[in-house]
């Protein structure tokens, strides 16, 4: 007998999608027409030219941004249309995000800075949930330091733990390891491979390492505002 049950739709689902923002001399266009489909537990990277409109996207998927026209479509919710409530509160259940620069609150212990997304979201356990995330990503000596008494990498560390205690189903990374030393990114990047491989969370990843590339499912370049052609990048030593 023939299997006609239906196919899952994907996980991230982008269609013509557009990003124009005011200026001086008129509009500048920095989303094209984006395409873009993304299984659920894919690990992609994002690479491409500096100003090619990587990090627009990612803003969009997190709903810290709002298209000019297009659909953009996360799970079974279409966000182009929703307010500001609605996407926080769709940020806040579904998305976790790693920045280049920390985003710490250096006035927070790293158990509290851990414990905001939790307690934003009602869980009544956010303390001990925050503590386990830090425990993960080998921080469980420095629960009450402040960001300013951490390492570059430490923090990092603490703000991977932020984007994973809540159990996120989509982790977007813009360059995370873009302001530490070579060993230290390296290993921060080991960490989140291997927290996204625990936790299964789709991962868009945007980086200019082929290396880092190469350690994901697909790469997609952006380039001028549009998907380019996939490059080719040298798979990571093993």
């Amino acid at each position: 007998m023939t299997d006609r049950s239906p196919t899952p739709a994907p996980f991230i689902q982008i269609t013509d999608l557009h990003l124009s923002v005011p200026a001086t001399a008129g509009p500048v266009n920095i989303l094209r027409g984006i395409d873009l489909t993304i299984e659920a537990g894919e690990a992609v990277g994002i690479v491409g030219p500096s100003g090619s409109g990587k990090t627009s996207l990612l803003m969009l998927l997190a709903g810290l941004e709002r298209a000019s026209r297009g659909s953009l479509r996360l799970g079974d919710q279409e966000l182009t249309g929703l307010d500001e409530d609605a996407l926080a509160r769709l940020r806040r259940r579904m998305v976790g995000i790693v920045f280049q620069a920390f985003h710490l609150i250096p006035t927070m212990t790293a158990l509290e800075n851990v414990a905001i997304p939790l307690e934003l979201a009602g869980a009544a356990d956010a303390m001990p949930r925050a503590a386990e995330a830090l425990r993960a990503v080998g921080l469980a000596h420095r629960l009450t330091h402040l960001p300013g008494q951490l390492s570059g990498g430490e923090q990092q560390r603490v703000a991977l733990a932020r984007a994973f205690a809540p159990a996120p189903r989509l982790l977007l990374a813009d360059e995370p390891t873009g302001n530490l030393d070579r060993a230290t990114g390296a290993a921060v990047m080991d960490l989140l491979f291997d927290l996204r491989a625990r936790s299964g969370s789709t991962l868009l990843l945007i980086t200019h390492d082929p290396a880092l590339a190469a350690r994901c499912d697909r790469c997609v370049r952006i380039s001028d505002g549009r998907v380019a052609a996939t490059p080719a990048v040298q798979a990571a030593p093993a």
